[in-house]
């Protein structure tokens, strides 16, 4: 069983704690991704059509662009969590999030079509955190010119989804 409370401060930039901490400290990771996928696609399932591409102020992102960007995050930190968990020395570049947006064009595409996306993905997630030792999860790569574990990578991808429902559902529901 792989828990959050066993990560060590060595394995992620602190920056990533605000995602971290979102997930319960007990929660094991293959079981989060299972539940949390089910979670996540229920939650954009039940959101009316017609708030798809609201946006709370000018400049931010609509519903749609919010969900592109959690699956566009999952594809880079499961690919980061990859590459780590394949024990690659190689450090990782960082991106930056607003630069994926627009030519996503995630408000051109249907909801059924983000969240077949969201799904194929997460299985994909899963089944290659499964696939994974606890000595492979347990490695700690570079990314973004910090140090990142596998299972850092992966704890991540959970929180920050868990943060943008929350964020969803303050300001935009």
């Amino acid at each position: 069983m792989m828990i959050v409370k066993d990560l060590k401060q060595n394995e992620y930039n602190s920056y990533y704690s605000t995602y971290i901490n979102k997930v319960p400290k007990d929660l094991d990771l293959i079981e989060g991704y299972i539940d949390g996928g089910a979670h996540v696609l229920q939650f954009f399932k039940a959101i009316p059509e017609e708030k798809l591409e609201f946006r709370y102020a000018e400049g931010k992102w609509t519903i749609k662009e919010v969900f592109q960007h959690i699956i566009d995050n999952e594809r880079i930190f499961t690919y980061r969590c990859f590459r780590m968990g394949r024990r690659d020395k190689t450090s990782l570049a960082g991106y930056d999030q607003n630069d994926y947006a627009e030519p996503s064009k995630a408000n051109e595409k249907s909801i059924e079509t983000l969240l077949e996306e969201y799904e194929i993905g997460r299985k994909n997630s899963t089944l290659l955190i499964k696939s994974l030792s606890n000595d492979d999860l347990n490695f700690i790569g570079n990314a973004s010119d910090t140090n990142m574990s596998a299972r850092a990578a992966a704890f991540i991808t959970l929180g920050h989804e868990m943060h943008h429902i929350n964020v969803l559902k303050e300001r935009y529901l």
